[in-house]
């Protein structure tokens, strides 16, 4: 069957400045399809959200995967050779047996062209449909493919029967088409053979699939991998710092970017999976959304065609927002004037911040006197410490009142950020210091 999936993941997927990270390459093989025939389930995803080109893409896919299925084994007047077979099994809110085990070419053609979407997603049904399937197969070799583009929202826990299924030693490869609605990754490690980093493959674009599945199909239909060199170098403003030991093979170094991995063979005798890990620390000045690899190269004797995918990580630098200085604006009140309103253009906030509107009442303030006021916010923790948030001044126009009046004043406006870093739940505190400018003192002689 030659290379059957290939990954290429990340530890993680954000890190900060000069923080380390595990790059994880998985590898695995089988052996050749003609002198090891197998019995393959296509389990194909029907549900509501593939309509469009998501189905019309995967119809694309499966057929692909039964054309190169039938010319690899020797196939002749529409019939796969050499004791291999292949199912379909398709599910949507239930699952339908569409095709058994069987070598026509046509009629598995006929039944994938017939797939329509709509409905739910059982994952639980369709596991159960194609286990059932293949426990009447009397092949050495029994395969699971299955293709989904979201969640269970149907049908019980498919964990359970896909487990079942490994156990009676049925492979399991997931495809998922992440674009959507989204995946559930880590259901689709779980469903799938171990390692699943060399049985699972994600792709948010659905126009990817038809070579997913041509890849897949090509790779079943070689031999096992012999003589394999994976060649990885990672970007500049990356170092390798360390190597684990593969599962099989050996890793060296090449430089301080470079990673040379080995085996000698690999899934020639059975199926077989390899992983290796490295350590990877930023060390240059990328930030931001950034890809890990400059370049991964793949060759074998058996000439297997592997494509690893290149991962992206966010690297966070922390590096300070600033704005340039705002030009000076010059307004002037004219006569009684309180307030001048002007466009001040577009401001960008840089977090977000709350607005606190303070009003209070200056009893009996005398005809013909301005006042001063001063207002103070605090806030205060629940242990009593003081934190001062800011403070407005202003002057009070006099009034012209024939007695003393109470002057209520509204709406000043203090600018807070939501996040204040005080533990617990802080309390504001208003303040307010008055008196006259205008009085009637005079000095004596």
């Amino acid at each position: 069957m030659g290379v059957t999936n290939y990954n290429k993941k990340l530890s993680t997927q954000q890190i900060s400045c000069g923080d380390s990270f595990n790059v994880c390459l998985s590898l695995t093989a089988e052996p050749d399809i003609t002198s090891n025939p197998v019995d393959i389930v296509l389990i194909l995803d029907r549900s509501g959200s593939m309509a469009g080109s998501a189905l019309a893409n995967l119809k694309n896919g499966a057929k692909t995967f039964v054309d190169i299925i039938y010319a690899s084994t020797g196939g002749m007047g529409g019939q796969i050779a050499g004791g291999t077979h292949i199912g379909i099994v398709s599910f949507a809110t239930t699952a339908t047996q569409d095709e058994g085990l069987i070598t026509d070419v046509h009629d598995l053609k006929t039944a994938i062209d017939n797939l329509s979407a709509g409905g739910s997603t059982n994952h639980e049904d369709a596991f159960q449909k194609a286990l059932t399937l293949l426990r009447t197969s009397t092949a050495n070799e029994r395969i699971m493919i299955l293709f989904t583009d979201g969640f269970t929202t149907a049908g019980g826990d498919p964990t359970p029967i896909a487990t079942q299924a490994k156990a009676e030693g049925i492979t399991i490869y997931a495809i998922g088409l992440s674009g959507r609605g989204g995946i559930d990754e880590q259901a689709l490690e779980d469903w799938a053979s171990d390692p699943s980093s060399s049985y699972v493959v994600i792709t948010p674009d659905d126009e990817e699939l038809e070579k997913i599945f041509k890849d897949l199909a090509e790779n079943i239909s070689k031999p096992g991998a012999t003589d394999i060199v994976i060649t990885d170098k990672v970007l500049p403003c990356f170092t390798i710092t360390a190597l684990s030991s593969p599962t099989k093979g050996k890793a060296t170094m090449l430089d301080a970017n470079t990673v040379e991995w080995r085996i000698c063979k690999l899934g020639v005798s059975g199926s077989e999976g390899a992983h290796f890990e490295f350590t990877v620390q930023h060390t240059g000045d990328c930030e931001g959304e950034t890809e890990v690899n400059e370049s991964i190269s793949y060759s074998d004797e058996e000439g297997n065609v592997v494509h690893f995918p290149s991962p992206t990580l966010n690297v966070d630098c922390n590096t300070p927002i600033t704005e340039p200085c705002p030009d000076p604006v010059e307004r002037t009140a004219y006569g009684c004037q309180d307030t001048v309103e002007f466009d001040a253009g577009e401001i960008e906030l840089q977090s977000v911040g709350r607005i606190v509107m303070v009003s209070f009442t200056l009893p009996r303030v005398c005809p013909n006197k301005r006042v001063a006021a001063a207002i103070m916010l605090d806030e205060v923790d629940e242990a009593g410490n003081v934190y001062k948030r800011g403070i407005k001044m202003l002057t009070i126009p006099a009034h012209t009142q024939s007695s003393c009046r109470d002057v209520l004043v509204r709406c000043m406006k203090f600018v807070l950020p939501e996040q204040m870093g005080i533990c617990g739940e802080p309390k504001l505190r208003v303040r307010v210091i008055a008196h006259y400018i205008d009085n009637d003192f005079e000095c004596c002689d």
